[in-house]
């Protein structure tokens, strides 16, 4: 296992953790997965939740890292949800209605 380090969640994850929460939802925030620490887990639904600054999108080589990150996470079962912060900051409770339906859905499904 790597070395994962404190991570202090930025506004966004933590308006969307908070958000999660308040509709029930089972979240972790900053939850250690064994390589890279992710910004939100759902683990009976087996989500996990990454609320990325527009770089994540708009930079070669982030991609490229993020590309190589989310390798680690392909044999666990878990699916991984992308958001920018901006699609936090003007989405919020559509966003976080939407994540708790397929946390009900999924977690149905298990």
């Amino acid at each position: 296992m790597n070395n994962l380090k404190k991570v202090i969640p930025t506004k966004q994850a933590k308006d969307l953790y908070d958000a999660l929460r308040a509709r029930g939802v089972d979240a972790i925030l900053e939850h250690p997965d064994g390589f890279k620490t992710v910004d939100i887990a759902i683990l009976p639904a087996h989500i996990y939740i990454e609320v990325d600054g527009l770089h994540h999108f708009t930079d070669s080589e982030q991609i490229i890292r993020d590309f190589k990150r989310s390798h680690f996470s392909d044999g666990d079962d878990f699916n991984t949800f992308y958001v920018t912060n901006q699609l936090i900051d003007k989405f919020l409770d559509k966003i976080a209605d939407a994540l708790a339906e397929v946390v009900k859905i999924k977690t149905k499904k298990l």
